[in-house]
């Protein structure tokens, strides 16, 4: 079976949007998803697009997609975030994502960023063999923190 690899476009959305709840639902978070159709095309398609995405396509369905932005590190300096590989569960095995992982690697060697970084879940043992045999190093010592949208709208109220 053959797909192809493309840039993502504004007519795309709909399908990325699915592929994103897909992965909400994957790693157990089915009802975190709070992004629209509308929002994924203003903020990546509007005038300072936020992200980019390169799309897997077989068939005329897109069946995968990687979505990322640029990041710039105090410590080497331009980044590149891959913030979700994703591709449908009957789709899997077909070594799509292996072609979406490649596509942004090569991606940002091409614009020669100093380091291309993600998170994976620890669960997701798939996933962390697959990215140690890419050569990718798995940080363990180093934990992610977030702030939500209601836990910024409380610290700026005591302020």
């Amino acid at each position: 079976m053959s797909f192809t690899i493309r840039e993502g476009t504004i007519n795309d959305m709909p399908s990325v949007l699915k592929l994103i709840k897909e992965l909400a639902h994957f790693e157990n978070e089915p009802d975190a998803v709070e992004v629209t159709v509308s929002d994924l095309e203003r903020d990546g398609f509007g005038k300072t697009p936020l992200f980019k995405t390169f799309i897997a396509e077989m068939d005329n369905e897109i069946v995968g997609m990687a979505l990322f932005y640029p990041r710039y590190s105090t410590w080497k300096g331009p980044t590149i975030h891959l913030e979700d590989l994703i591709v449908t569960q009957h789709k899997r095995g077909l070594k799509i994502g292996n072609a979406l992982y490649a596509k942004v690697i090569e991606y940002g060697y091409a614009l020669g960023v100093k380091r291309i970084e993600w998170v994976v879940l620890d669960w997701n043992t798939p996933a962390i063999e697959f990215y140690k045999k890419s050569g990718a190093t798995i940080l363990r010592d180093w934990d992610t923190v977030q702030l939500s949208e209601e836990a910024i709208k409380n610290f700026v109220k005591k302020g």
